[in-house]
């Protein structure tokens, strides 16, 4: 059997920026970077500035031509839109340029598909994409075909794509029936959790900051992690040790970006939510990325839209290492570097500082009689000083409000 070599997809990316757009540049730049995560090639990329966008065909229409010479051309087989198109852009930029068009929400719900693994995952994402085809599954063309494959029709697959409007609702219907059933298994755990008295830390940020590379560090397990974009998608919660016998669990879970398909944002609800229920949110944030800044503002809006404001957090500007002369704008904070050799006891000690500054003071009078209950206290709270006398020892250190009632168990 002749094995045929995969066939690049070579790409072309276009953009409008309309006056006062802000963060263009990095849009431009980011789309870039997701296309190459789509496993594409991007052969270049066309920037027209309008005050508004054609209603018909997004770009103007000498900018089109410009299009469609590049794309004869230079052999393009998929051009992308930095933006969200509707159904009728879509086909008439498809009609003009005789290829695949997709915009930036179909590119990143392609994305979601490839890295989803758990079964949760396929399916919140296959919800994403059947509601945002759903007012798409209009007329014919290269969109609802989708013959040529590659990016744009992983996921659903062809088939369900060409679907009547009353099987793609159907099948929302039914998917969302599933992921309640998920989803109130995972609400059952999560209430256990949280009546538990273990301590929860909840991992934030844009994608692409080091989440997972700081989750390695800390469980010294792997978690699958890489210099691209969405490198995790599912919520995962880990149980470590900080400073002797202190136990925490750590969760980490998907990237934020700019411009997240709101499909994607009400699908995957139940995964954020998993930040909400967290005593700590460690933000994570590239130092490295020139715009850091326009990242950090994206996470926190996203946060305010959670209802996840009021929750302590602690900023960790990652990858600490490649930058220079470096001005944080979010407290309190501290710069790391989460690959270097003494990260692990760098993330532990800021942690239980942070954890100080939320749990309580005590100070607690132990006889030798219930010396042996000390280990135990030891797993829920954080022991400064242990002053050792005649008649037992005198314990200094920090408790959370729900468990000071631990420390009832040494009352005489």
């Amino acid at each position: 059997m002749i094995e045929t070599e995969k066939k690049e997809e070579r790409v072309l990316l276009i953009g409008v920026e309309l006056q006062g757009m802000d963060n263009f540049d990095l849009s431009m730049e980011e789309l870039a970077s997701l296309a190459k995560t789509a496993e594409a090639v991007v052969v270049d990329s066309y920037r027209q500035k309008r005050e508004k966008y054609d209603s018909k065909t997004f770009v103007g229409s000498g900018k089109l031509e410009e299009i469609a010479l590049m794309v004869d051309a230079e052999e393009i087989n998929t051009v992308i839109v930095n933006n969200r198109l509707t159904p009728r852009q879509n086909v008439n930029l498809e009609e003009v340029l005789g290829v695949k068009v997709i915009d930036r929400m179909q590119l990143i719900l392609d994305i979601f598909a490839m890295r989803a693994r758990s079964h949760e995952g396929k399916l919140q994402v296959h919800l994403a994409q059947l509601k945002y085809l759903l007012p798409r599954l209009v007329g014919q063309g290269i969109m609802l075909s989708r013959q040529a494959g590659g990016i744009g029709s992983r996921g659903p697959g062809e088939s369900q794509l060409e679907l009547n409007r009353r099987s793609v609702r159907n099948q929302i219907t039914d998917i969302e029936r599933q992921l309640k059933v998920v989803e109130k298994n995972r609400a059952t755990v999560r209430e256990k959790r949280l009546e538990s008295s273990t301590f929860k830390i909840g991992l934030i940020g844009y994608t692409n900051a080091g989440k997972s590379t700081i989750m390695n560090t800390l469980t010294s397990k792997t978690q699958y992690e890489a210099d691209e974009l969405f490198a995790t998608l599912d919520a995962t919660t880990k149980s470590i040790h900080l400073g002797g016998n202190l136990q925490v669990t750590l969760t980490d879970t998907v990237g934020f970006i700019q411009d997240l398909p709101t499909e994607l944002v009400s699908s995957f609800k139940s995964t954020l939510e998993e930040s909400k229920h967290v005593d700590l949110l460690v933000h994570v944030i590239d130092a490295s990325n020139s715009y850091h800044e326009e990242h950090e503002k994206t996470v926190l809006s996203i946060m305010k839209d959670l209802n996840m404001e009021d929750i302590p957090r602690l900023t960790l500007y990652n990858k600490a290492d490649l930058v220079e002369d470096f001005t944080p704008t979010q407290t309190p904070y501290a710069l790391i570097s989460a690959k270097s050799k003494d990260s692990r006891e760098q993330l532990q000690a800021l942690f239980l500082e942070k954890i100080k500054d939320i749990f309580e003071p005590f100070t607690l009078r132990v006889p030798f009689s219930k010396s042996y209950k000390i280990h135990d206290l030891e797993s829920v709270a954080i022991l400064e000083e242990r002053d050792y006398q005649d008649d037992g020892e005198v314990i200094t250190g920090y408790i959370s409000e729900k468990n000071k009632w631990r420390l009832e168990e040494f009352y005489d």
